[in-house]
């Protein structure tokens, strides 16, 4: 079997989108996934050591991709980081945030194993 993959969900503050992005697809087969923010004071903030973790990193805005390759290209090698186009208006676990994350972030992942 092969190795998870790691997948890191950031917004701003790791306060809606992203804790909110972690907790759909933390059961995901085939993947691990954590959560952060880019602000200084936010939930969990991003640190380098989470940033060489991830294989695929989902952005939840323009603003956070280069946020992210400015601050931490040190650490960025060969993740793929995916924006999202998901604007800061939701509440967490908003059931709108939630249609649309399963809509474009599916895509992404690994398909699920039949019967899983």
């Amino acid at each position: 079997m092969s190795e998870p993959k790691h997948i890191l969900f950031l917004c701003s503050a790791n306060r809606m989108r992203s804790p909110t992005a972690e907790y759909v697809f933390q059961d995901w087969p085939g993947i691990e996934v954590a959560s952060a923010g880019l602000n200084i004071g936010a939930e969990v903030e991003l640190t380098p050591p989470l940033v060489e973790w991830a294989d695929v990193i989902f952005v939840m805005e323009k603003t956070h991709r280069d946020r992210l390759s400015k601050k931490f290209r040190p650490q960025l090698k060969n993740q793929r980081i995916i924006c999202l186009h998901i604007p800061d208006e939701f509440a967490v676990m908003d059931p709108e945030l939630i249609e649309i994350l399963r809509r474009r972030v599916t895509p992404h992942l690994p398909p699920p194993l039949p019967g899983s």
